[in-house]
């Protein structure tokens, strides 16, 4: 598949914004995240949505309904940004994307950020965000986990919390780009080191590092690569072709299989980290997401389900 022309002109502007990083705002964590919500501002959704804050036992969250959606099937999303930023703003509008095509409501959450909360704090507010839900009356089977870069880590690490912890599982799991491995170990670091204009290989072990706050990288919580996969709900992957995280989805999805998960692994030829953040303006990025919002009807019947 060749890259759109609106492809071409997004690698362009990442690479410039990462020019950008590099010379003028540096690698600091108030850089970082001021930078995830200039992107965020450059692309806003068009589409028609409400959103109401709300306080899930202490984590700030939000929810975000579409004009006609239904009220059963409910999206859990957590949000990416290294574990380090991220916010219900810069996320907003690609959770509206995947809620809008998936006839859905999302509950997106505000997890606890490192280096002021490390490991396990993001874990713990997902379960608390999880078992919210389950006390609202929500039924698990009801109920989605998505995420993209360090949240479609946090939740594969949340599957495996709920599991451990004997709490009933969600219908499916759906991980953008997903931050399975914290050691950098995967052979795409190296590989894909020339290809990817969205994250630069030197920082992910210092973003580890600073998440991790000295825990040990190949704690299952932290990275769930390294984990006991057996019992998981299903899982859909999509990760580029061009992205040094690629072989986390890859090496993840293998040993998910071999433990008999039920996992659709989606590679997308010339594609960067989390490309779906373009959905305004990508159409590579509005056939992924309409893949998941496919997925996720699937899984929960949720096109059966329409007010």
């Amino acid at each position: 598949m060749s890259l759109s022309w609106q492809g071409k002109i997004l690698k362009l502007l990442l690479r410039l914004r990462g020019e950008y990083n590099r010379h003028f705002a540096g690698n600091s964590i108030e850089s970082h995240r001021s930078s995830l919500e200039y992107l965020a501002e450059f692309f806003k959704t068009a589409q028609v949505y409400k959103r109401k804050a709300v306080d899930v036992d202490g984590v700030a969250a939000e929810w975000i309904t579409i004009p006609g959606s239904s009220t059963k099937t409910t999206i859990l999303y957590l949000h990416g940004g290294g574990y380090s930023g991220g916010s219900l703003s810069t996320h907003r509008s690609l959770v509206v994307e995947i809620a809008k095509v998936s006839r859905a409501r999302a509950l997106l959450i505000a997890y606890r950020l490192a280096p002021e909360h490390c490991y396990p704090a993001p874990v713990e507010d997902g379960l608390t965000a999880y078992q919210w839900l389950l006390s609202n009356g929500i039924q698990p089977e009801d109920i989605v986990i998505a995420g993209d870069s360090a949240g479609g880590g946090l939740t594969l690490a949340l599957l495996i919390a709920l599991r451990d912890n004997a709490v009933h599982m969600p219908a499916c799991a759906v991980c953008l780009s997903p931050w399975t491995d914290l050691t950098g170990s995967g052979e795409s670091f190296v590989t894909c080191a020339g290809k990817d204009i969205f994250i630069d290989p030197s920082a992910i072990k210092p973003a580890a590092a600073a998440y991790l706050g000295g825990a040990d990288p190949r704690s299952p919580l932290a990275s769930p690569l390294f984990a006991d996969l057996h019992g998981l709900p299903p899982v859909l992957i999509q990760v580029g072709s061009d992205e040094v995280l690629l072989s986390d989805s890859t090496s993840f999805a293998e040993r998910a299989q071999a433990a008999g998960v039920e996992v659709t692994l989606e590679v997308w030829k010339n594609m960067q980290h989390v490309w779906q953040f373009a959905a305004r303006y990508l159409p590579e990025a509005r056939q992924a997401i309409g893949g998941i919002g496919e997925f996720i009807a699937e899984k929960t019947n949720g096109y059966d389900n329409m007010e």
